[in-house]
């Protein structure tokens, strides 16, 4: 299967305990991904996804991680061994979104314009979740802008058209 064919849910971080359990650092905003019990994929670098069957997962309290167990790995080796792989999804089993919100691999990429004069001020580069999420915008000379994703600053999210417009206050993009 193709790359776009998947959606990176997570990734390995480390083995848990002795029984096959394994930490994983996540990059959905859906928890359920990790404890509801089914099929998932894990890639290794350099190889194909394989089918694995989340058995159970929790996430640990305070932070953000969960520990999952996968039925086929069985104890702490096996646990290791997986270690730095990434967690798939398929593309098709993206869960259904409310009015403005978005996945974030389809923000990635975008052109974004200024809402006023339409001027091309760069390409949303990567996403931040912090309070609020922050869009990273890089320009034409490479420079990377901070943008709070709020609907007061970005007023138009046009999936269709490739783009997004930036409604900027003074001094976040010099133009």
């Amino acid at each position: 299967m193709a790359e776009q064919d998947w959606i990176i849910i997570g990734q390995v971080v480390a083995a848990q305990g002795l029984k096959g359990e394994v930490r994983i650092n996540p990059s959905t905003d859906f928890p359920e991904r990790f404890e509801v019990p089914g099929q998932r994929w894990l890639q290794l670098p350099n190889q194909d996804p394989q089918s694995v069957e989340l058995e159970r997962g929790r996430q640990i309290p305070g932070k953000n991680l969960f520990v999952v167990k996968f039925e086929h790995i069985q104890d702490r080796t096996q646990a290791e061994n997986i270690r730095g792989a990434k967690v798939l999804v398929r593309a098709g089993d993206r869960p259904e979104l409310e009015a403005d919100e978005y996945h974030v691999s389809d923000l990635i990429g975008l052109e974004v314009f200024d809402y006023n004069t339409q001027a091309k001020l760069g390409i949303v580069s990567d996403l931040y979740t912090a309070a609020q999420d922050v869009l990273e915008v890089t320009d034409a000379n490479q420079k990377k802008h901070l943008v709070p994703f709020v609907k007061a600053i970005v007023p138009v999210v046009d999936l269709v058209e490739n783009r997004l417009e930036v409604d900027a206050p003074l001094g976040l993009f010099e133009i």
